[in-house]
């Protein structure tokens, strides 16, 4: 459940449950997506707010985060950020910061709704979701 491009990795949810996949997906249900994206250049106050705001798309409504936190951790001509979105339209995250001319190099996602990507899971394994808690929050 939503896609991973080429270019993209971190937490993929596979399920043969189509009432969960359903909940998960469907933009009524509003879930969040939280990403870290590293792109090229830092962002100005002013782009922020027009993140947060809403950037036109080619004909389609704008897009916008929900939040945008710049990562520490940022070195050289690269910045990280955090930022949640709760549609999560074909390479949005991407789409929003070509925008405004910051291209994204890397991109994880690190949260699906209340699911977060385990720090502790190396890339290419799995591990098998058995909280209920979880599952009943969706």
């Amino acid at each position: 459940m939503g896609r991973l491009d080429l270019n993209s990795s971190g937490l993929l949810l596979l399920t043969d449950s189509g009432e969960l996949a359903n909940r998960l997906m469907h933009p009524r249900y509003g879930l969040e997506r939280e990403y870290a994206a590293r792109i090229r250049g830092e962002l100005r106050p002013g782009e922020k707010k027009q993140l947060l705001e809403g950037v036109p798309f080619d004909g389609g409504p704008p897009g916008r985060f929900e939040s945008i936190t710049a990562d520490r951790q940022s070195e050289g001509s690269n910045r990280w950020y955090r930022v949640v979105l709760k549609e999560g339209r074909n390479r949005e995250v991407r789409r929003l910061f070509e925008a405004l001319g910051h291209p994204v190099s890397r991109l994880v996602r690190l949260r699906y709704g209340p699911i977060e990507l385990p720090r502790d899971l190396a890339p290419g394994s799995w591990r098998e979701l058995h909280n209920p808690v979880i599952l009943q929050k969706l």
